[in-house]
């Protein structure tokens, strides 16, 4: 191991899957969430149950047993220069908050690199796409202005592959992996940032849990990558399966929005991939078909863009709008894809009515 790092990461769903595995690889990890979250994290830990190999059942990993340090505090009391990373793990709408928008924007100016693990990537990212008119998809963001002060050379997007949700039983620290993938990270523009990257893959892949009766090695590793495409990789997801469950009268689990019609869903997905191709992708940066199609068996749950619609939210993450509007800059159109944006339209003019 070499140098720790002092990791902010705003947001404990996605956020405290990637800092238990951060605090387990000996790093110093800050939580900024919600009061309530704050003192339980604090108190108790933040706990991650996940699948191991060879393991019956689930391991659960507490922060408070591991080698690095994780605490929780609140947007106001947090100081972007004290760290060497942030992370963005919250959702999208969540940054328009004014507590949240104006650590963002200390965030901006700090010089300190920003890696998201939104699947909505920061429009500041999307500028290092030379493909992608920026200008022109702003509003597919809830509050486009919070990115406006980030430079792009220190921002990079972490695809948040892994499957995670919080079991409604549970006390809200307790997060538990369905899908146990890879976050996958492109680099920064700089090589020294890129470098903090490459340790901490390092770091992780080197963990070992204990069982009592052996050290096993953990799922879902940090993965970084040269090309600016591969976390896209999740948008052909996200179009073939999380924003399809989105129905007229209600939601349907990813499994059921994949499976149900594979012929239609093989052919957004691929349109998606062909999209990401044509910005300037290869092939071997994207997951093939098959393999997401065999992962979303287990998938047995509405996505959480869909969820949060059927439970009245004003605004969700709006990849699919996003994605509509990059294909027309390049002669694209699916009607799967419009019939899509065109539900998700209705549900949240809905929403808004009856807030």
């Amino acid at each position: 191991m070499g140098t720790t790092y002092k990791i902010l990461i705003l947001g404990a769903s996605y956020g405290s899957l990637l800092g238990v595995k951060l605090a387990l690889a000996g790093h110093t990890v800050k939580l900024v969430c919600l009061p309530e979250e704050i003192e339980l994290i604090n108190a108790e830990g933040a706990r991650v149950r996940m699948p191991a190999r060879g393991v019956d059942g689930l391991v659960e990993l507490n922060s408070q047993n591991a080698p690095g340090d994780l605490s929780a505090a609140g947007p106001g009391d947090v100081d972007p220069a004290d760290f060497d990373l942030v992370g963005l793990a919250m959702q999208e709408p969540q940054y328009g908050a004014p507590a949240v928008s104006d650590l963002l924007n200390r965030v901006a100016t700090s010089g300190v690199p920003c890696m998201s693990i939104m699947n909505m990537p920061p429009l500041a990212y999307l500028k290092r796409i030379k493909a992608i008119d920026a200008d022109a998809i702003r509003d597919s963001f809830t509050e486009p202005g919070v990115w406006d002060s980030f430079d792009p050379a220190l921002i990079t997007l972490c695809s948040p592959d892994p499957q995670a949700f919080r079991p409604p039983e549970e006390k809200i620290n307790l997060l538990q992996v369905g899908l146990p993938t890879n976050f996958k990270v492109a680099r920064f523009d700089a090589d020294d940032h890129t470098a903090i990257l490459r340790q901490l893959e390092d770091d992780i892949q080197a963990i070992r849990f204990d069982t009592g009766d052996a050290s096993v090695e953990l799922p879902v590793k940090l993965r970084v990558h040269d090309s600016v495409f591969t976390p896209l990789a999740k948008w052909s997801m996200l179009m073939a399966g999380n924003y399809r469950c989105v129905g007229k009268d209600g939601m349907r689990p990813i499994k059921e929005a994949v499976h149900s019609d594979l012929e239609a869903t093989k052919s957004v997905y691929e349109w998606v991939v062909d999209l990401c191709v044509k910005m300037g992708a290869e092939r071997d940066d994207l997951v093939p078909f098959e393999k997401y199609a065999n992962a979303a068996l287990s998938l047995v749950n509405p996505s959480s863009a869909a969820r949060a619609l059927a439970n009245g939210a004003p605004n969700i993450e709006r990849v699919d709008r996003l994605v509509q509007t990059i294909a027309a800059q390049h002669g694209m159109q699916s009607d799967v894809v419009d019939e899509t944006v065109v539900m998700v339209d209705d549900w949240i003019a809905a929403n808004r009515q009856k807030a």
